[in-house]
């Protein structure tokens, strides 16, 4: 059966880097479908995991995973990731022939790739989608930057998920003050919606990233969380096959929530303690939150938004190490995170596939 032309089929690739990647593209895959699109979904890991919670019925291919290892102490993040970069090359090229292969056998039209270095083709419409123009790796960075901005170029058009002036959520990670590359700033980019319902929970904690560090903030943040006294969610991240709950005093644990969950969950909390990931942050904007950070330990990217987001009056942060209940009351001095009325333009985006 021959493929129908007026349907193009989209393959959209996130990056298996904490959950962040993934969340931020079900917006667009849900975009994709309402403008008559015909998505695939390709990941590896928790990443995929969580899409295919999502999405039940869009098809889903598993890329080869860049095997990054991390690690414990958060000083040796860069080193352990610099180690990991073999084992990571062979997965990009890997991923550049699995891409070519799938172009073909699924008939793709257009390639979104968030941040998945090697799917990339040149003969097919490709949209790189990132907020990190720079990448911060410490005294590095100048050349992490120029690295990441070579493979932007090979790509059709780069979206970044932020606005082009001033203020915007990712400061010098999202604008550079020159530039050759091709930019669309779409707005920044959330899978939830701001509704106006009853406050059930004083305090909302949402886990998410790489492992092990994501287990350390976990049971770090089980110990603080006894000496509150207000109502608590705790969402600990962790995609499994069943969702879990369970009640103990005013603590109301999940392993995971589908987007839907999240968005009432989010919606009913008083205020937010998390990681200062990017896609978090740009969730917490939508819904005009309150939040407290703590930023992964060793990834340079958390510390800078935590720092800027702090610097900006918008709210206060704490290393993991540093952390305890009582600084929440910090946030009562910071204005919060605020909306960008900034509505994407998926029909003119997506001309780049026509």
């Amino acid at each position: 059966m021959e493929k129908d032309p007026s349907y193009k089929t989209i393959l959209v690739a996130p990056l298996n880097w904490g959950l962040g990647h993934a969340t931020r593209c079900i917006p667009i895959i849900k975009a994709l479908q309402d403008h008559n699109y015909i998505p695939i979904i390709a990941s590896d890991g928790v990443a995929l995991a969580l899409l295919r919670k999502e999405f039940p019925y869009i098809k889903t291919l598993e890329l080869p995973s860049y095997q990054i290892e991390y690690a414990k102490n958060g000083k040796n993040f860069k080193w352990k990731l610099i180690k990991s970069l073999p084992k990571m090359i062979r997965a990009i090229w890997k991923e550049k022939r699995t891409t070519k292969e799938w172009i073909a056998k699924y008939e793709i039209d257009g390639i979104l790739s968030d941040n998945r270095l090697g799917v990339f083709d040149q003969k097919t419409p490709s949209v790189f989608i990132t907020h990190q123009l720079n990448v911060m790796t410490g005294n590095t960075s100048w050349l992490s930057s120029k690295i990441h901005q070579n493979i932007i170029k090979k790509h059709s058009i780069c979206w970044v998920p932020d606005v082009a002036g001033t203020p915007n959520l990712s400061g010098e990670l999202g604008h550079l003050k020159t530039s050759d590359l091709k930019l669309n700033y779409i707005g920044p980019l959330s899978r939830i919606q701001k509704k106006e319902v009853e406050k059930k929970y004083d305090l909302m904690v949402i886990l998410s990233g790489p492992e092990p560090q994501r287990s350390y903030l976990e049971e770090r943040l089980k110990t603080e969380v006894q000496n509150y006294t207000g109502k608590v969610i705790f969402i600990k991240g962790i995609i499994e096959k069943e969702q879990k709950k369970e009640e103990k005093e005013n603590i109301t644990f999940y392993n995971f929530m589908n987007t839907k969950q999240l968005e009432q969950a989010f919606n009913e909390s008083d205020l937010v303690l998390s990681r200062s990931g990017y896609t978090t942050i740009m969730d917490l904007a939508k819904l005009e939150k309150k939040a407290f950070f703590i930023p992964t330990p060793g990834q340079y990217e958390q510390e800078y938004l935590a720092k800027k987001l702090q610097k900006d009056g918008i709210a206060p942060w704490s290393s993991q190490g540093d952390f305890s209940i009582e600084k929440l009351s910090e946030v009562s001095a910071y204005s919060g995170l605020k909306k960008f009325n900034s509505p994407v333009d998926w029909k003119q985006l997506f001309e780049i596939f026509e």
